[in-house]
């Protein structure tokens, strides 16, 4: 018998992803591996942070998981789960299913000692390594993130992350406002964003001669999306190579988060 991780899928947990997942190519040989033992081992390298050839031996083959990992990752469909979950979780919170309002921040994480690709310094926080620009609604659940060079700034970087997140058209048709810190200032942003994306920007700023840990309107939601991140260690520092594929951990936390409180 397979030993239980705590990262582990429960069965009800499971049959929630089930449908969502790719059917087995026709023609060839049926697919023998099981589906739950992958996810199970991918949420195992998410939440542990090891490497894929530390799986442990109770898992399908480190080859087999990660191939499933990166194909799903080619074709979309990891993005396609999450969006779907992320549409049903809008309705169960009694929300429809486009937000009116989002927030957008961003994060940055220093990068392991062999990722050259996509890197950089970050001056402002004095951290060499990637910088993740993440656009929230306001329950703190992800619409769309970008991952780029620690040194890219705010307001670059805010623009491509918003641009992800007007492409996905009718699906935010509702947004009107983006809530963000001083470093998306200025009027030449908040210029491009109605322009652009047809949005205002309302900035929220931390009141002056402050100490310590301060609510700030709005902001806060997008900084415990953060936090929830952190809780995989795979994330806490960004050890892939391309920043794509950092990307795709991040939504398969966001899925991780969805499912439990969906099933």
């Amino acid at each position: 018998m397979r030993t239980a991780y705590p990262s582990d899928l429960t069965q009800d947990q499971f049959a929630t992803l089930q449908p969502l997942l790719p059917a087995a190519k026709p023609g060839g040989r049926p697919r023998s591996v099981d589906m739950w033992a992958v996810l199970n081992a991918i949420m195992y390298v998410l939440v542990t942070g090891i490497q894929w050839r530390a799986l442990p031996s109770d898992f399908p083959k480190w080859q087999t998981v990660y191939t499933y990992f990166r194909k799903w990752k080619k074709d979309g469909t990891w993005l396609k789960i999450y969006d779907e979950l992320y549409r049903r979780e809008r309705i169960l919170q009694g929300r429809q299913e486009s937000p009116s309002e989002v927030v957008i921040d961003s994060q940055s994480v220093k990068t392991s000692a062999m990722i050259d690709e996509a890197v950089g310094f970050d001056a402002g926080k004095k951290i060499k390594g990637r910088k993740r620009f993440a656009v929230v609604d306001t329950l703190g659940l992800l619409l769309r993130v970008w991952v780029t060079s620690a040194k890219t700034p705010e307001r670059a970087g805010a623009k491509t992350a918003l641009k992800r997140v007007k492409a996905l058209g009718k699906r935010v048709h509702r947004i009107h406002t983006v809530w963000a810190d001083g470093g998306f200032s200025g009027p030449d942003f908040m210029m491009w964003v109605m322009d652009i994306c047809h949005w205002l920007v309302q900035v929220v700023l931390r009141p002056e001669q402050t100490k310590g840990f301060v609510l700030l309107k709005k902001r806060w939601v997008v900084e415990r999306t953060f936090g929830w991140l952190m809780q995989c260690r795979r994330l806490v520092r960004d050890y892939e190579r391309l920043p794509e594929t950092s990307e795709t951990f991040i939504y398969v936390s966001m899925i991780r988060i969805l499912v439990r409180r969906q099933a």
